[in-house]
């Protein structure tokens, strides 16, 4: 590359500098960026090193670093090499089946993503100095080279940062939409206040189910930083084991993963636990960003009415206003969120196609599916619990 700067590949996280790569925009508390829990190399690296995202599972690493002519990280994109689909929540198997019907082999392809995470955030990290946007563009052009350089299909960035979407553009990478539904805090001072701004038989409805979920003497607790224990996290993976076998088949996550994430980055969890008759009976687990709060995993041994809505939303708004964080994510999917004051958002994905053939097909399909998805956001903003005139963005 020239001006002095290089893009390479790096297998592991474990070989950067955590300073080096925590440096990089979104990826740091100390800059004065969003920070986002998921690109650390805390969190990553966890992944990497638990067994959770590997060459054995099929998340082998394929890092792309930019470095200056002093070999000093200026830039970087989560990357792996893949062969297989799973732990993505952006589904491009219709798209395998159909090159592979026709004599073309999909796998394996390079997915820029944080693994088994359907939370966006930025893809292109780079030091938030003069060089940032020249630094973001070569890291969209190298993706393009390296996807040619390894003779593989296609490469994939998911979950895309809205601020990060005119580069791929400029690179011409196809774009894709999709939906997940998100809290935001409009500055309530409580949930009494945000409730307040429902229709009353929405206000009604949810009140009840608080309460419902809380019966049988359930209480809840939130736990973070020293609270969690290596204890808490056997409970909490007996959970998630439990719903994540029923659910997926195979959970990702291995137990060493919780136990490295603690260690690693504790101040950045929440976990919402509901108890009863003195034991942990159901928990979720929340990352907690610069001002938004994530939720990813529930799981529970106990089945109780409405207590998964109250642990993973109705807790999760609660947290988010009492941290004046300004939204709760509440990961993939989930039209069921919406009747709780989650409201449709568009995601973002762009695609590197290789095949011209391949690519001219997708690109026809994502425009159908664009409008698709738009006109469903309006469909389901229509029908939200608010009163008309509050919240209808």
């Amino acid at each position: 590359m020239s001006s002095g700067y290089t893009i390479r590949i790096e297998n592991s996280l474990t070989a950067i500098a955590p300073e080096s790569w925590n440096r990089l925009s979104g990826a740091s508390k100390d800059l004065n960026t969003i920070y986002n829990p998921f690109v650390s190399h805390a969190f990553l690296s966890s992944l990497e090193e638990s067994g959770s995202a590997t060459a054995k599972s099929g998340w082998m690493g394929h890092h792309l670093l930019m470095e200056d002519g002093e070999r000093r990280l200026v830039g970087a994109m989560p990357c792996y090499l893949k062969n297989h689909s799973q732990g993505e929540y952006v589904f491009d198997h219709g798209w395998a089946d159909a090159f592979e019907r026709a004599g073309g082999r999909y796998y394996p392809k390079l997915q820029c993503s944080v693994p088994f995470t359907p939370a966006t955030g930025p893809r292109l990290l780079a030091l938030e100095d003069d060089k940032a946007d020249f630094v973001r563009m070569a890291l969209a052009h190298g993706l393009k080279d390296v996807t040619r350089e390894l003779g593989v299909s296609s490469a994939h960035v998911t979950f895309v940062a809205e601020s990060d979407l005119p580069v791929f553009e400029a690179e011409s990478y196809l774009h894709r939409t999709d939906q997940q539904f998100h809290f935001i805090n409009e500055g309530y001072a409580d949930h009494e206040a945000f409730l307040e701004t429902l229709s009353s038989r929405k206000r009604k409805d949810l009140r009840k189910e608080r309460r419902t979920a809380l019966q049988d003497g359930i209480s809840i607790d939130w736990l973070t930083g020293r609270d969690l224990t290596e204890a808490i996290w056997d409970q909490f993976f007996a959970f998630y084991m439990d719903t994540g076998s029923r659910k997926w088949g195979r959970p990702y996550l291995t137990r060493k993963f919780y136990s490295l994430i603690g260690e690693r980055m504790a101040d950045d969890i929440l976990l919402i636990m509901a108890r009863r008759n003195g034991r942990y009976i159901a928990g979720a687990i929340n990352f907690i960003g610069g001002d938004t709060l994530y939720g990813r995993h529930w799981g529970c041994v106990e089945d109780h009415p409405f207590l998964h809505f109250e642990v993973c939303y109705h807790q999760a708004i609660d947290f988010a206003l009492e941290k004046k964080l300004a939204r709760v994510e509440a990961g993939a999917q989930g039209e069921h969120k919406l009747a709780r004051g989650y409201l449709p958002v568009t995601t973002h994905s762009m695609h590197h196609i290789a095949h011209a053939d391949l690519r001219r097909a997708i690109e026809d399909y994502l425009e159908r599916e664009r409008q698709d998805v738009e006109q469903m956001g309006e469909i389901l903003s229509e029908h939200s619990p608010f009163r008309k005139g509050e919240r209808q963005d």
